[in-house]
């Protein structure tokens, strides 16, 4: 049985304050035997929100795959063991859109967070002219052959695997609970071809895409769905708590 994990995606919010307060008021109702929670904070709120926390795990939203050197404004994996984070979102759409994150530089990070034991959440997804196109399956698996390139079946099965289709991003669009479980089993099939069936039964892969508490529990019911990366539902107190009642 793979246990569910919800996790937060807060982008570019929160001050260290913020982010003190949020953690303190949330942290308590995420006490739970039977599913994970978490939110993915800014670098700089990292610390703050990993001494706050007792129950809910701490993600950063990115990193780098070289553990020092001449790359300006990037955070290593090394620094961030130091800091305790557990797990790190990786390859998501907006890093690879406006940063230029591809499969192979997402393959590293994969490769090195697992080296240093933080689990990576690797984010796939298509974009709204390849769904019409009906590429959707396509892009998928070619994403997920570059992005889990070389790697062990036993790496694999304990990685988090968001599908996120870029247009039901941030847009208020989400894509229907059928369109969402159809690509994520697509996701764990392709794990298999890739790693066998055994780590295709235990990858935890998330939804994302405009989930709310009032559409959580739907996504949550599907087979091949384990879990949510939530964007801008998570930013807040009351609508958080109410996502992780929903699920836990």
């Amino acid at each position: 049985m793979r246990k569910p994990i919800i996790v937060g995606n807060w982008k570019m919010n929160k001050t260290m304050k913020e982010t003190k307060e949020f953690i303190e008021a949330v942290d308590p109702a995420a006490a739970s035997e039977n599913a994970t929670f978490g939110i993915g904070a800014p670098f700089t709120a990292l610390s703050t929100a990993v001494a706050a926390a007792n129950n809910l795990i701490i993600a950063a939203e990115n990193c780098h795959f070289e553990d020092s050197g001449a790359f300006t404004g990037e955070v290593s994996v090394p620094m961030l063991q130091e800091v305790g984070v557990t797990h790190c979102i990786i390859g998501h759409s907006e890093r690879r859109t406006m940063f230029g994150d591809t499969d192979e530089t997402v393959n590293k990070k994969a490769k090195r967070l697992i080296e240093a034991g933080i689990t990576p959440i690797l984010c796939i997804g298509e974009t709204e002219a390849q769904y019409d196109a009906g590429e959707s399956e396509k892009v998928i698996r070619d994403q997920l052959t570059g992005s889990l390139a070389d790697m062990c079946a036993k790496c694999v099965a304990d990685i988090v695997i968001a599908y996120e289709p870029i247009w039901a991003i941030g847009t208020g669009k989400s894509a229907s609970v059928e369109i969402a479980e159809n690509c994520c089993r697509i996701v764990r099939d392709q794990v298999k071809v890739m790693y066998g069936e055994e780590a295709a039964e235990k990858v935890r892969v998330q939804y994302g895409g405009s989930v709310k508490p009032n559409n959580i529990a739907e996504y949550m019911a599907q087979p091949d769905i384990d879990g949510a990366l939530i964007g801008g539902a998570s930013l807040k107190v009351d609508s958080f708590i109410e996502i992780i009642e929903k699920t836990k």
